[in-house]
Formats: C-alpha cells, structure tokens, sequence
C-alpha cells in the first residue's frame, strides 16, 4: 500500500469517527477549520515560503468549493 493509499485509509477512519460523534453535516465545520488550521500550523513552521503557499492552497480550496456550488460535483 502506498504512503497516499495509508493517509487516505487514516482520513476515512477519521471521517467515520467523526460522523459517528456526529451526523448533522452542519457541526463538521468545526473540524474542517480545526485540519485547516493544523495544516497552515505545520506549514509556518516550515518557513515563510511555505506559508505563502499554503494562502495560495486556499484561494485553489476556495475556487473548488466555488465550483463545487455551481457544478454539484467535485473536481
């Protein structure tokens, strides 16, 4: 199994725990922000550059949600 296949396999663990907490899609907000947030933790600490792409990972997040609205699929 591949690195990608093994962090897959670990997010879908995690999705099920938390739909299991809770299933209201509403309250999973909370835990997009909180990855997210992890996320551009771990990226600032790498250094400025890679602060500066993760703002730039976001803008390409908030042009897929965008289009996520419009299409009704994910790219």
């Amino acid at each position: 199994m591949s690195r990608e296949d093994n962090i897959r396999e670990t997010i879908e663990d995690a999705i099920k725990e938390i739909i299991q907490a809770d299933d209201n899609p509403r309250t999973w907000l909370s835990w997009v922000i909180y990855l997210l947030s992890k996320l551009e933790e771990k990226a600032t600490q790498q250094g400025p550059v890679n602060r500066a792409t993760y703002v730039e990972m976001l803008d390409a997040l908030m042009d897929e949600i965008r289009n996520r609205q419009r299409t009704g699929g994910w790219n």
